[in-house]
């Protein structure tokens, strides 16, 4: 038997362990938490400084039991869960289950990576569990116990039973529900924009945008203004201003912190938040690596430091020095700033071992750890890589009133840009030789008009990037956050963006409307703050739940006592009669959006569709002649006749582009997901499982022939369609260019 007992949470991690640790040691795991809340009752007693009610997990009763046998038959037993919050908690129920016989053998080991080094390290210099990290995440988890188990039932009330208030994530509906009210009353405002072509003396032509008029910023409204200001800009002469030459540098970005990584592995990769963390944790607890064995790839991935060891710094860069030369490596350090409230426990994630070339490990990787790895390297070596340099030229032509601009950056040095952003990039053609004075004859005026647009719905990156500023969450909710949305059905992703659906409105105007304060943006941030000076030991978590307990039970009492007046607030009358008793028909909210329900409840259970919700289309049903109509059901949108319910004749969405897979002969056709996710698939499924999570259109690549290009939507490009197969790009130049259902 072993003379120490080491405790993980991972079976993956423990593998990953014993092969630093040696024969002295049986390193074992949990399994995650093995106690919490139970899962009927608040578990909570309020009345006795919220002494928490913690009870063995379901299934984890023989886990406990082998993890306490080893334990009594060890020297020393080592608590190595993960080095945050939950990590904590775990390894503090572990220690309680271990009995009063085991305390004096307990010791708490952390690491940030999962190296020979560091582990060695952490058991060497194990000492207690830091009770106010653990206090931090009880605090936590009591006040989403409170506000869950205490304001559900409003919604069970007055909505629909079953649903749920989470204190966090009803904030980050909230956010998305505000968000598509912008948009909703949003109006477009026109204004033009000017371009000249002008030639100099040698006959090289020169595109340059009205920049000035009268020394102010050119505003052009509409097209008569246009109109006007072309037919004046048409009599000027124009000669060259000044053209002035600078230098710049560009530095790369920092290392990934959870946010960033969330954000970059969704635009690049097109990854979940998800999914994100769920192959981080695979790179961060260890891979097979052939002869290398288990090695673990990656620092741990939940954190929201920029910071990185000098240790690692120095690795970097000689590793840097060997690939590209001296000159592209970073002299001295560089400083990141961290970001608001950033708590700086651990590294920012970067990989442990830098000699471990994405080339080198791809091979032992599945394709989704290699494309994750790959982004995680490349943004930490580039880091300690030189910045890329600029020349940047300026161009500035005056006619009379008129100024025109132009500026260009001609990259003389890529520097970090050789690794991370591709190289030359950024580069661009300089202007001809030309010197203050010089005559330019003008050769064409361009008028283009634009609308402003209203701002973009959230995607899982640009949310992720909204809560960290306001300071909403923690490294380690924010997937969680929005999972929960997607599988309660408060919010749809189409296109990749959130829409609230209409659950998800009538949820968020009930807890907006009646508990103003517990879920705003300001208060969740707060509370996030107090959370951390728990974890500092500048709080006590005790005064922290008292302090939020006694205003949030006054509004409770008052909303609990209004009720029927809120169940009221979200029905809508109707002129509809009941056939089934006679009364009126009201619209409800359920699950799947709005729907026809007797006023009579629940005497009268009788329910039917919304047919105004339903869209007609040009299509009339096989089977009974009738018009079909587009409608949105359970499972999104589909095509169904309009004498529903006689006949039932259903139909999935086409897109209009055909199946590519040979011999099939199907359509790809609109589809959604049990969590709300829209895809398209092949009609034939499930015989021809063809399908992809992009909207197709019916355009050939020109690069290698396939049959179709999807729509495509990024930071960097915009809106573009893609080839599926080599991946060629089509920037879009108008809503025409894409195909519509």
């Amino acid at each position: 038997m072993a003379k120490n007992l080491v405790i993980v949470e991972s079976p993956t991690k423990s593998k990953t362990l014993k092969k630093f640790l040696g024969k002295g040691f049986d390193v074992v795991a949990s399994g995650g938490h093995i106690r919490d809340l139970p899962k009927s009752g608040l578990g909570v007693d309020i009345e006795n400084d919220f002494e928490p009610e913690y009870v063995v997990i379901k299934g984890k009763a023989k886990t406990i039991k082998e993890l306490k046998a080893k334990a009594n038959l060890s020297d020393l037993i080592y608590l190595a869960p993960d080095p945050d919050r939950e990590g904590e908690a775990i390894a503090f129920h572990i220690a309680h289950e271990m009995g009063p016989k085991n305390k004096k053998k307990l010791l708490r080991a952390t690491f940030n990576e999962i190296t020979k080094k560091a582990v060695l390290e952490a058991i060497k210099n194990a000492g207690e569990i830091d009770l106010n990290k653990f206090y931090a995440q009880q605090a936590r988890r009591i006040l989403d116990r409170i506000v869950g188990y205490k304001v559900s039932p409003i919604l069970w009330k007055t909505v629909l039973r079953g649903l749920s208030a989470g204190r966090v994530q009803s904030v980050a509906l909230r956010m998305i529900c505000e968000r598509e009210a912008e948009i909703d009353k949003f109006i477009p405002v026109e204004y033009w924009t000017i371009d000249g072509d002008f030639e100099t003396v040698k006959k090289v032509a020169l595109s340059l945008r009205l920049a000035q008029i009268d020394g102010n910023k050119a505003e052009v409204h509409n097209e008569d203004e246009a109109k006007s200001i072309r037919a004046e800009i048409e009599t000027q002469s124009y000669s060259v201003k000044s053209l002035e030459k600078t230098t710049m540098k560009k530095s790369p970005p920092p290392p990934f912190i959870t946010s960033s990584l969330q954000q970059d592995s969704f635009n690049k990769l097109q990854m979940s938040n998800k999914a994100t963390m769920a192959l981080a944790q695979q790179l961060y607890e260890g891979v097979e690596l052939g002869d290398e064995g288990q090695v673990g790839l990656i620092t741990y991935m939940r954190t929201d430091s920029v910071r990185i060891s000098t240790e690692a710094s120095a690795a970097a860069k000689d590793l840097i020095a060997k690939m590209y030369g001296e000159k592209y490596v970073l002299e001295g350090t560089r400083k990141y700033k961290a970001a608001k409230g950033s708590q700086d426990a651990h590294e920012a994630i970067r990989p442990t071992y830098p000699e471990f070339t994405p080339a080198q490990v791809k091979k032992y990787l599945s394709r989704d750890q290699y494309r994750l790895y790959d982004l995680i390297w490349r943004r930490f070596m580039a880091s300690q890589m030189a910045a890329a340099e600029f020349d940047v030229v300026t161009l500035e032509v005056i006619g009379g009133r008129f100024l025109f601009k132009s500026s260009r950056q001609m990259m003389t040095f890529d520097g970090f840009t050789k690794l991370y952003n591709g190289n030359g990039e950024e580069n661009a053609n300089g202007f001809p030789a030309v010197k203050p004075g010089d005559k330019l004859t003008l050769i064409e005026i361009h008028t283009d008009q634009h609308f402003t647009e209203p701002p973009p719905r959230f995607n899982a990156g640009s949310l992720v990037k909204e809560l960290e500023q306001k300071g909403i969450g923690r490294p380690s909710t924010y997937a969680q956050i929005i999972s929960v949305l997607l599988d309660r059905k408060y919010v749809s992703s189409d296109k990749r963006r959130f829409a609230p659906t209409d659950l998800g409105k009538t949820v968020n105007k009930i807890l907006v409307t009646n508990f103003p304060v517990i879920f705003s943006e300001e208060f969740t941030a707060q509370m996030e703050e107090e959370l951390d000076k728990i974890e500092e030991g500048s709080y006590t978590w005790v005064n922290t739940l008292y302090d939020f307990y006694k205003p949030f039970k006054e509004n409770l009492d008052k909303v609990e006592a209004n009720t029927a007046k809120i169940r009221k607030s979200t029905e809508e009358k109707t002129d509809e009669i009941c056939e089934k008793c006679g009364s009126p028909m009201i619209i409800k909210i359920g699950r799947n959006g709005r729907f026809l329900a007797c006023s009579n409840y629940p005497e009268c259970k009788n329910t039917r569709s919304l047919e105004s919700e339903s869209e007609p289309i040009d299509k009339l049903c096989p089977n009974c002649g009738s018009p079909m109509q587009i409608r949105r059901g359970r499972f999104g949108r589909y095509i169904a006749c309009s004498r529903f319910p006689e006949c039932k004749t259903t139909m999935s969405i086409p897109t209009g582009v055909k199946c590519p897979e040979p011999g099939c002969g199907g359509d790809i056709v609109e589809r959604t997901s049990r969590k709300g996710k829209v895809f398209f698939s092949c009609s034939n499924y499930p015989k021809c499982e063809h399908s992809s999570w992009y909207r197709p259109v019916n355009k050939k690549c020109d690069s290698c022939g396939f049959p179709y290009m999807v729509e495509r939507t990024s930071k960097a490009k915009g809106d573009f369609l893609a080839c599926p197969k080599c991946k060629a790009v089509v920037e879009i130049v108008s809503p025409e260019a894409v195909a519509t259902t």
